[in-house]
């Protein structure tokens, strides 16, 4: 992996990585990377979209929404900034 992956990295998520611990780094997201390639290599032609590893797969429940209307409030209470029902956040795209 390359330094200016690193620095395009940096810029997205607003962090700074020290110059000591750059190569670290640059390791660490160079063997995730790889193993990423690894699971690409696995042939997943024949599994159905439901496979599991699980004996007798995953218990199934029913997928209900919760309406509690105070949810949101309370999120939005705890954002640095918002707007009526909208979290403000800085540009990222330049």
């Amino acid at each position: 992996m390359e330094a200016s992956v690193l620095e395009k990295l940096e810029k997205l998520s607003h962090l700074r990585i020290d110059e000591e611990k750059r190569g670290e780094v640059l390791q660490q997201l160079s063997e995730i990377l790889q193993y990423v390639e690894n699971l690409n290599e696995l042939d997943t032609e024949g599994l159905d979209s439901y496979f599991s590893t699980l004996e007798g797969g995953t218990p199934m429940r029913e997928d209900l929404p919760a309406n509690d209307p105070e949810v949101p409030r309370i999120i939005l209470d705890h954002a640095p900034r918002s707007e009526e029902d909208f979290f403000i956040v800085p540009a990222i795209i330049e």
